[in-house]
């Protein structure tokens, strides 16, 4: 006896109906025929005593549809742990995530998420907005931290986090180094490092932004786009910098970070989200998910 032929005669016992058994297998009938007249010979008894208009057991189909019908369900059940098994081995959470996020976010999350879930691998990947957002709508990632802008793709979902406030990263010989903090103004003629707009626009618009508010034009002098970079320019003495706090905690010998005041206040900061395709069901996403929703403070970058 085959299994096949088995799964053919229990839909058709129990539907007493070959073609709505078929339908229900997804079996043509006659395919659906052959198979129980196949399992009949094996056993060598008649199983089903048809006729035109209807279809019942005998004593023996009788007999057998009650041995194997707990067999089959035993089966069916036994390839479903293991199929979840095989999932939970394989399943990795893609992470895609800017270096704000991945060096002051995710180490903390992921640790707490392995002790919620400890069979779900996680990849973290780090790059930039522009290019991590596409990967999220190719199916290339899971999820993505994001620094968030207007007419993303309405098949994301976009949920803003928090933001994160900014420093100026001044050489430790400059004059400025021994303040508590500087205004734009202490700025304003001082060369200035920037990332490149086109893949850093946040960053580099939160630069020029707060010189237009105060009506002053700022000197860049340097473009460089990792945030590492720009401090290792800092400290070799070839400009300041205006940067995500979190980056202070990079190693950086020779740089002071200062908080930058205007009128009183601290500037604008760098919004920060999380980005994941709509359409998508994925529970150990949404798990990873609703752990940030409920421990949004402790997460929280430094303010």
């Amino acid at each position: 006896m085959e299994l096949e032929q088995l799964r053919c005669f229990v839909a058709v016992a129990e539907e007493l109906h070959f073609g709505r058994a078929a339908q229900r297998i997804g079996l043509l009938p006659a395919s659906l025929g052959r198979h129980v007249r196949l399992l009949e010979e094996s056993v060598g008894s008649q199983l089903l005593s048809r006729t035109t208009r209807s279809v019942s057991l005998t004593e023996d189909g009788v007999a057998l549809l009650e041995e194997i019908r707990p067999l089959l369900a035993r089966l069916d059940e036994l390839g479903q742990k293991f199929r979840a098994r095989q999932h939970r081995r394989s399943r990795i959470l893609r992470i895609g995530a800017i270096d704000s996020a991945a060096a002051g976010l995710l180490p903390i999350l992921i640790h707490d998420f392995r002790a919620i879930a400890p069979d779900v691998k996680t990849r973290l990947i780090e790059g930039k907005s522009i290019r991590l957002v596409p990967k999220v709508l190719a199916g290339g990632l899971d999820l993505a931290f994001i620094r968030p802008r207007p007419g993303m793709s309405r098949h994301l979902a976009v949920e803003d986090l928090f933001s994160e406030t900014t420093v100026v990263a001044v050489p430790a010989s400059h004059k400025l180094a021994d303040h508590k903090s500087v205004s734009v103004f202490d700025l304003a003629n001082a060369p200035l490092i920037v990332p490149d707009r086109r893949s850093r626009p946040h960053s580099y618009d939160l630069t020029m932004n707060l010189f237009a508010a105060a009506g002053l034009h700022p000197d860049i002098t340097q473009v460089a786009d990792e945030k590492q970079t720009i401090v290792s320019m800092v400290a070799a003495g070839l400009g300041l910098a205006i940067v995500p706090r979190w980056t202070s905690s990079l190693a950086s010998a020779g740089v002071r970070f200062l908080p930058v005041q205007e009128a009183g206040q601290t500037v604008p900061k760098l919004p920060l989200a999380v980005a994941w395709m709509k359409a998508i069901r994925d529970p150990e996403r949404d798990a990873l998910l609703d752990l940030l929703r409920r421990n949004l403070e402790r997460y929280s970058l430094p303010a």
